[in-house]
């Protein structure tokens, strides 16, 4: 468990934070959590009165699944990313596809608002860790080897359609901008050239070195015992000159 914290600081940080908050809001009563979503939901009127921390803090709640369910899918995916890429960059893609797709999804609801269409909800519930969550496992799909990559980016995007065209709220439009996200982040450099999880390789002795390095510091047995030879003749012949 210390080895996991110290690889993935980001990861527990988050998934920390996520708890405390979810532990909290499981002691309010009804009123108080509404409040509270209320209060923290990055939508039109926060943007148009400015509270634009609330960008951040949706990201802090669990909804639309029970509260462990999602963390621990933030635990499983974020953990992978940052265990293949580094803390800063794992965390960056999260944080990238958060900000990105909420501001894009109610940024959208935004200019429609400006423009006075009618219709456009500007105090909607919008918290939760799907848009960061989406965006991370999408990237890790995309780069990732073989069937895992073949496969699943497809039967994400094929569940995120069916999602769009079965609820047709905004989140789901939010999750389909996500995976967009995070397939156009799996593209960059940055990513392509983060480096994974260290593996200790044997090294393979080199023969040039192993040829040069007895002869240089340490007699070769072949030479050796041609020295014996060679000193055994030679006290032979003094033998035979003394004799």
């Amino acid at each position: 468990m210390k080895t996991l914290r110290r690889r993935l600081p980001g990861t527990a940080v988050y998934v920390t934070a996520l708890l405390l908050t979810a532990w909290w809001l499981k002691g309010q009563p009804a009123a108080e959590r509404a409040r509270f979503m209320r209060h923290n939901s990055s939508n039109v009127h926060h943007m148009d009165v400015g509270k634009w921390w609330t960008l951040f803090t949706s990201g802090l709640v669990v909804d639309g699944v029970p509260a462990l369910v999602g963390i621990a899918a933030v635990a499983g995916v974020l953990g992978c990313a940052e265990w293949r890429w580094g803390t800063l960059r794992a965390c960056g893609v999260f944080v990238f596809g958060h900000l990105t797709a909420t501001l894009l999804t109610e940024g959208a609801l935004w200019l429609m608002h400006v423009a006075h269409l009618p219709g456009v909800p500007t105090r909607a519930r919008d918290v939760g860790i799907s848009y960061g969550l989406v965006t991370t496992g999408a990237c890790l799909l995309t780069l990732a080897d073989g069937r895992l990559r073949r496969y699943g980016l497809p039967l994400l995007a094929a569940a995120l359609t069916a999602a769009l065209l079965y609820d047709q709220e905004l989140a789901d439009a939010g999750h389909l901008t996500s995976l967009a996200l995070g397939t156009l982040a799996a593209r960059t450099g940055w990513l392509r050239t983060a480096p994974g999880p260290a593996h200790t390789k044997p090294v393979a002795p080199d023969p040039v070195g192993a040829d040069a390095s007895p002869s240089r510091h340490h007699p070769v047995r072949g030479d050796a015992i041609g020295a014996d030879h060679r000193s055994t003749d030679h006290r032979r012949s003094l033998d035979l000159r003394a004799r």
